[in-house]
């Protein structure tokens, strides 16, 4: 597997005229040679070249990489050492790809003593790549979205307590560690009533109260693949204004995914949900893009926004999430993970979406 991603980076390097690839972004360095570490502020890369054998650069201190092809070429520095001289002398002449993750002071310092060669953004040649799923993939994601299934509904099931925000995401990780997940994609987003409106509200000691909305938003990693869903639900009663709102959400949702097939740009996926939300008089206050691209990590290359003319593949991945947020008052998101076929698209979650009303323990 290493093996095939490498050569689909060769070939992207020679389509594009790279001689050198220098991949900084963890992830990324994962994905082609199967080594995951966090370097903190020292320096990790990988560096390919467009001929000759690749060469994996890591501190002394970062764990060993066992490289069971024998295919690349390893060197250990010490803190202290000049490893970027070291870089400069293993570039070949010739265009050299930068990655969009690598701290700006390496990179200057690698210009100064490189002025014969050019650089430009060789994020695009693994982005791109990385954003067309194998079915090995697909699985992974699909069982990391069956157990964020799981856990939201475990989640709601504890909404009768009355728990605060805080309190709610305590419990969410001891679900996702009995799921048998590796943590968090990203930091939870619970939210009740007015703190719903903000998208990215953190969560605080609020506690739900009768007429509020619940948003949900949670994802775990699990395998090296991420999860993200949302779900609201409503605490003890829900307005009519409210369930209006709620329903448009759902019908934009819907319309998104029906819209979703080989072929179509993403800015038409996100015009679907857009227009549904619009047309209800609503428009100003569905406030970001309609979906992100994911998968090892949980914002990958792409979006599904109403600027991106890309035109959707088979095998992308991505979230239909749009949303209504009234500042003071409420807010609702309904997002699902989807996997483009070739007819079409597979939603990786089936959490009901039916509006939901949550009593309170008496």
């Amino acid at each position: 597997m290493e093996k095939e991603r490498l050569n689909n980076v060769l070939d992207k390097m020679a389509d594009c005229q790279v001689n050198n690839l220098l991949v900084t972004d963890p992830s990324s360095i994962d994905y082609l040679i199967n080594y995951h570490t966090d370097p903190g502020e020292r320096l990790l890369a990988l560096l390919i070249p467009l001929e000759g054998q690749p060469t994996l650069i890591l501190n002394k201190l970062f764990p060993e990489y066992i490289d069971p092809s024998e295919t690349i070429h390893q060197i250990h520095y010490s803190d202290g050492e000049d490893i970027i001289s070291t870089i400069s002398k293993l570039l070949h002449p010739g265009l050299t790809g930068i990655d969009k993750v690598w701290p700006s002071h390496f990179l200057l310092d690698l210009m100064t003593k490189r002025q014969d060669i050019d650089y430009c953004n060789g994020s695009l040649i693994i982005d791109q790549i990385r954003s067309i799923k194998t079915p090995a993939e697909i699985e992974k994601m699909l069982d990391a979205s069956h157990r964020n299934d799981q856990a939201v509904g475990r989640l709601i099931d504890l909404l009768p307590q009355a728990l605060s925000e805080t309190e709610m995401t305590e419990k969410l990780a001891t679900i996702y560690q009995e799921l048998d997940c590796d943590g968090f994609s990203f930091e939870p987003i619970v939210a009740y009533g007015a703190n719903a409106a903000d998208p990215h509200h953190v969560t605080d000691q609020s506690k739900p109260q009768p007429g509020q909305c619940v948003v949900l938003d949670i994802g775990s990693s699990r395998h090296g693949y991420c999860s993200d869903m949302t779900r609201t639900v409503f605490f003890e009663e829900v307005s009519d204004e409210d369930r209006h709102v709620y329903e448009t959400v759902l019908k934009a949702n819907l319309a998104a995914i029906e819209q979703v097939k080989p072929g179509v740009s993403f800015a038409s996926i996100d015009k679907a949900a857009r227009s549904v939300i619009e047309k209800a008089g609503y428009g100003q206050y569905f406030t970001h893009r309609t979906g992100h691209s994911i998968g090892r990590d949980v914002h990958e290359y792409g979006d599904v926004g109403p600027f991106n003319q890309d035109l959707v593949q088979v095998g992308n991945t991505f979230s239909i999430e749009p949303g209504i947020y009234i500042p003071g008052r409420i807010g609702v998101r309904i997002e699902d993970l989807v996997v483009v076929t070739k007819d079409g698209c597979k939603v990786l979650n089936d959490y009901p979406k039916e509006l939901k009303i949550i009593k309170k323990d008496r």
